[in-house]
């Protein structure tokens, strides 16, 4: 009778466990029955009475109000909601032409992911936003003007956007693909990358573990714009191609060195006024119009870049400890200078020459303390995250539509430093604060790129950020 009593309890509480997914209960149920039965504690007829019974005794304490279709095999919710005090600033060389900034921002995102059977994963996430280089909403900036239901608290300029959706397979430990809308697959900085953006189109990932080095591959297939119409064969869509191999290698104890270089490459630039005209980066008078060819500033013309991010960790004290740098370099940057030096003459004085070795892109800096505290990677109750680094990104040397569009303003031919500091208050909750500084590298050019949070400046000779957040992270 204990024996008995034992047993069923033990039953009972597998199938509460799986009460949350309906396919569980007998899963959870049979793999325990089945090991007492092996045991000899149960015969087969104790063991089909004991499992009838428990179920009729869990039928209620295990019923879930979530109906979860059977192909899925786990869920899995998180997310952050953020709000931000920032300041910013810019100077430009025609005198008494200032730009300042202040504002009060949030931003939510929200997303389910996890596994299905037969290898597969999956993952949706929605957030504020559409702006593909930032989720975050500004209070009170709505354009509601005076009508009835306008300001204060209007909300026709916030919403709620799709930020990922993809599907995956993994059939094996050392292969996977991905398509969709995803997060970032490659290993970047973001001296390149946005941290923000989430490439569209499909990755195939490879990686081969040996005794201290884990071997990887990440080959991207992203669409950058589709042509609507298309009007030619095959597509002129246009496509962004990423070609990354690298390694993640342990050197001794508490110290591994990660290196990868990729190379982006781009077919079919379409027909898209901005994308198939020769990128300037050059302003009018100060501003920047952005839609003209004589300052074109989302040109991808003569673009095939080669990126080499790497990082060294490492043990200092008890702390961790990152010494981390990217350095990239146009392999077609002369031809993008000279393509600028044409475009510039209609409308706008034509450069005297074209400025050319302005090709090369770097980054260096240091992180300390729970590493990936400062972008919210991590979280732990009372521990911080401190991160500086020095970039330097050159007019003609990378894609100015995927530049970070904090970190110096999204714009080329700047270069500077960044600070961040990350403390979490709970597990959950962290407070972070971020100061950038950055100026002009080479004063007879402008700052190429473009970012709405200053949209109509160009060139930027002093630029400030400060940045003040409080994150709740789940």
């Amino acid at each position: 009778m204990k024996k008995t009593l034992i047993c069923k309890t033990l039953i009972s509480a597998a199938l509460v466990s799986g009460a949350c997914v309906s396919n569980l209960h007998a899963q959870s149920a049979d793999a325990l029955v089945n090991k007492l039965v092996e045991k000899g504690i149960l015969t087969d007829k104790e063991a089909k009475g004991l499992i009838t019974e428990a179920s009729q005794t869990n039928h209620l304490a295990g019923a879930s109000k979530w109906k979860i279709n059977d192909a899925i095999k786990n869920i899995n919710l998180y997310g952050d909601v953020r709000f931000r005090y920032e300041y910013r600033s810019a100077e430009n060389p025609a005198p008494g032409n200032a730009y300042y900034r202040e504002r009060f921002r949030y931003a939510l995102r929200l997303g389910v992911r996890g596994d299905l059977f037969d290898n597969f994963y999956y993952g949706l996430r929605v957030e504020t936003s559409k702006n593909p280089r930032s989720p975050w909403n500004t209070f009170a900036d709505d354009t509601g003007g005076t009508a009835p239901g306008a300001a204060p608290a209007d909300k026709n300029s916030d919403g709620v956007n799709i930020g990922q959706v993809y599907l995956g397979w993994k059939p094996t430990d050392w292969y996977e693909m991905t398509v969709g809308r995803m997060p970032m697959p490659l290993y970047v900085t973001p001296m390149i990358w946005d941290s923000d953006i989430n490439p569209e189109g499909a990755v195939e990932k490879f990686k081969l573990a040996l005794h201290d080095v884990d071997l990887f591959a990440n080959f991207g297939q992203f669409i950058y714009q589709d042509t609507n119409p298309d009007q030619q064969l095959p597509s002129s869509d246009t496509f962004l191609l990423a070609w990354q191999v690298g390694a993640n290698a342990k050197l001794a104890k508490d110290i591994s060195l990660k290196v990868a270089p990729v190379l982006y490459t781009y077919t079919g630039q379409g027909v898209s006024a901005g994308l198939n005209t020769a990128y300037t980066g050059q302003g009018v008078g100060g501003l920047n119009p952005d839609n003209s060819l004589q300052s074109n500033q989302n040109g991808i013309n003569d673009l095939t870049v080669l990126e080499v991010p790497a990082e060294l960790n490492f043990k200092l004290g008890r702390y961790g400890a990152r010494v981390f740098g990217d350095f990239a370099y146009n392999f077609e940057g002369d031809d993008r200078a000279r393509a600028a030096f044409t475009g510039t003459k209609g409308g706008v004085a034509p450069l005297p020459h074209p400025f050319t070795g302005e090709d090369k892109a770097y980054q260096f800096g240091l992180g300390l303390g729970n590493l990936g505290l400062v972008y919210g990677q991590t979280s732990k109750k009372n521990t911080w995250e401190a991160r500086a680094y020095w970039q330097h990104v050159e007019q003609y040397a990378a894609d100015v539509n995927l530049l970070d569009s904090d970190v110096f303003e999204g714009r080329a031919n700047l270069q500077g430093f960044y600070a961040a500091f990350a403390y979490s208050f709970t597990d959950n909750i962290i407070g972070t604060v971020r100061y950038g500084y950055a100026t002009r590298i080479n004063n007879n050019l402008g700052t190429g790129g473009n970012n709405p949070d200053l949209s109509g400046f160009n060139p930027i000779r002093n630029y400030h950020l400060l940045q003040l957040d409080l994150t709740w992270r789940f």
